[in-house]
């Protein structure tokens, strides 16, 4: 893994814009992977300034989500389809037609459902770059512990501290979906980069589970050790438990320097 190290999660979040305008400025017809929760809000607030700027547009660019609750309604707030709306997708040129859920409606075979949604990724050429949060009990989507390493598009069952780390996000009488539709961390691996976001001390522990524990679908995001262009963005509370810091930061001044000198910058 490539990991990054900043003084903050600001500092985060304008890394992964950059990494993401870069594609979509590189590519035809770049298609990306999405993810919601709190940490990739940051991102989507960078990406709509670049794009309210005039640096970037959203026009050629396909999209598919990490994941989507089951059996809920685009229209209601608690929906990942209305989150993206409102912290992106509102916001810049892209076309709906274009972006891509994990759905599964009611009375819907999720099994097929599944199926489909690996199809239509396949379809589209595949996902140059996908975006990953990291759950504080390591789970990558909805990947959540034990899930396969070879698992593809399918329901997961959240456990409780997904469902209590997520609780904040409903009121008190509202009803809080235990049931996910979620790319497999096989479909995850397939992407041709991975650009992982970690910010705060609640997630330290997991991130070093991720970088430095065993291959174990005991801590799902310790997948990414497979990947041949794994990139890991943290700020310093996220880092906090890493035991080499100093190494990944003294490695990433020294990557700079080598990318500088020969261009080997990102091969989309």
């Amino acid at each position: 893994m490539q990991v990054i190290i900043f003084d903050n999660a600001q500092q985060v979040a304008i890394s992964a814009a950059e990494w993401v305008a870069e594609l979509i400025n590189k590519k035809s017809n770049p298609v990306i992977g999405l993810a919601t929760g709190s940490t990739p809000i940051s991102l989507y607030q960078e990406l709509v300034n670049k794009y309210k700027a005039g640096e970037l547009s959203f026009s050629n660019t396909t999209s598919f989500n990490l994941d989507e609750y089951l059996g809920i309604d685009e229209k209601n707030a608690q929906s990942y389809r209305y989150f993206m709306n409102e912290h992106l997708f509102n916001h810049v040129d892209i076309d709906k037609t274009k972006t891509f859920l994990p759905i599964c409606n009611q009375g819907e075979n999720p099994r097929v459902q599944g199926l489909a949604y690996e199809d239509k990724i396949a379809q589209a050429g595949g996902i140059d770059l996908q975006i990953l949060g990291i759950g504080a009990n390591g789970h990558i989507g909805f990947n959540e512990p034990t899930s396969s390493l070879a698992s593809r598009t399918r329901i997961k069952t959240l456990t409780q501290q997904t469902l209590d780390d997520n609780s904040r996000l409903f009121s008190a009488n509202e009803f809080q979906p235990t049931l996910a539709m979620t790319m497999g961390i096989a479909t995850i691996l397939d992407a041709r980069y991975v650009l992982l976001m970690a910010t705060g001390k609640n997630k330290a522990k997991a991130v070093n589970d991720m970088v430095t524990g065993a291959l174990s679908a005991v801590c799902p995001a310790s997948s990414l050790q497979l990947h041949e262009n794994a990139i890991v963005l943290l700020d310093k509370a996220a880092a906090s438990e890493l035991a080499d810091q100093e190494y990944y930061l003294w490695a990433d001044k020294q990557n700079g320097k080598i990318n500088q000198e020969f261009g080997l910058y990102h091969n989309y």
